[in-house]
């Protein structure tokens, strides 16, 4: 179809699963073709690449082609910022989501030089999610790309500064009269701030069995808005028994024909809204006490093993989506500021172990992992960072420092 993107890759190919996983979080539609199913695929990517099959091979609407494109390619094509405008901000946020761009136009507007660096997508996890039914003011729910929506459009409001695909890799100390931070990116960028707040967030858990990790992005998955829809019409499994996984398992029931839900233990931990809704759904079923073991596939998913009751079968669905919890973003941290042992940023009065540096949002240690909470927390960071700057004399903008790093 004329003036769609089309992604040409393989099931089993980790950049075909990374470009993937971009895409999804941008909210960008694609078709996707399987080169080992599709022989004028295959050739298409081959004339691109001198008769060799590298991949991923993306054709744009425009008819322009990139060829194993990184995450910041992908973001330049799509029109996505990849660089600040600055080197020097009087506030640098680590993480586009709830909590980060809260902070973000809380700052901004009182006239702090702030800018956001988001890894993947603006809104963070919350704009993936299919709704929000319990967030404040929204008596009827919002999509999860909306509520995404709107916090950017507020920050771009207010002047902040936002760039996409900027992998934040270290952040280093720097004195200048005071404390100044240095934030470098994957990309080689660097950018210097008076305070840095952090809110990498969270990503979904891994189960950890066998066969798990090589079949990722091959018929295992962990965001169902990105993926659910390459599987209209077939049966599929959710592994987990909490709030995410009601939810998301619900939310697949608008594709697949059929969502068998796998609970460890004997009942639902979801919330009552959830656990009704999946109880009562006519295309979900519920397994109790039922554990996987065992992952097996070679280029996809071709089933897993379960065990309940000492009794071990195979179930083969066409996708598998994992939903046991979170782990924290914060494994470029390791070493800058103090962590739990989980990995989460202790910081429980926002402020971490270092200077100037605070946190906020879900990767903070004794964080509510909800929305509303990372939004207060977010506003509540911004107002003590205000002191900070205050406090050090520093309520100076990028302008200023632009004109003193010339001389």
């Amino acid at each position: 179809m004329a003036g769609e993107l089309i992604m040409y890759g393989t099931a089993w190919c980790s950049d075909c699963k990374r470009a993937k996983r971009f895409l999804g979080e941008q909210q960008v539609e694609y078709r996707f073709v399987d080169v080992e199913q599709d022989a004028a695929g295959r050739a298409l990517v081959e004339s691109h690449s001198a008769g060799k099959t590298i991949i991923p091979t993306i054709v744009f609407a425009d008819g322009s082609v990139l060829v194993e494109p990184s995450n910041a390619e992908l973001a330049r094509k799509l029109g996505l910022p990849t660089e600040a405008k600055h080197p020097f901000y009087d506030l640098v946020v680590v993480g586009g989501g709830p909590a980060g761009l809260t902070a973000a136009f809380y700052a901004a507007r009182e006239g702090i030089a702030t800018l956001v660096l988001e890894r993947s997508s603006l809104g963070g996890q919350a704009a993936l999610t299919e709704r929000l039914d319990n967030y404040p003011g929204f008596p009827d729910g919002l999509t999860g790309a909306d509520f995404g929506k709107r916090l950017v459009e507020q920050s771009e409001r207010f002047g902040v500064e936002m760039v996409s695909a900027a992998q934040v890799t270290t952040i280093a100390g720097e004195e200048r009269g005071h404390p100044c931070h240095v934030v470098r990116t994957s990309e080689g960028a660097e950018y210097r701030a008076h305070a840095v707040l952090l809110t990498p967030g969270t990503s979904y858990r891994r189960l950890g069995a066998k066969g798990e990790a090589e079949l990722i992005g091959a018929g295992i998955h962990y965001c169902a808005t990105c993926d659910g829809p390459f599987y209209k019409g077939k049966e599929l499994v959710v592994i987990g028994g909490g709030s995410s996984a009601a939810e998301e398992g619900a939310f697949l029931t608008q594709f697949a024909s059929k969502v068998t839900l796998l609970v460890r233990g004997d009942k639902l931990t979801a919330s009552k809204i959830y656990h009704d809704k999946v109880m009562n759904h006519p295309k979900m079923e519920v397994r109790f006490n039922t554990e996987v073991r065992e992952f097996r596939g070679t280029r996809s998913l071709e089933g897993l093993i379960v065990e309940s009751g000492g009794r071990q079968e195979t179930l083969r669905p066409a996708a598998v989506f994992v939903f046991i919890g979170l782990r924290p973003n914060t494994k470029f941290l390791d070493g800058i500021v103090d962590l739990t042992k989980e990995g989460f940023i202790d910081a429980p009065d926002l402020r971490t172990s270092v200077k100037g540096i605070f946190a906020a949002g879900d990767a903070r240690a004794g964080s509510t992992k909800q929305v509303a909470s990372a939004v207060g927390e977010g506003a509540a960071a911004a107002l003590q960072i205000r002191r900070y700057l205050e406090e050090i004399g520093e309520v100076r903008h990028v302008e200023t420092e632009l004109m003193e790093t010339s001389e």
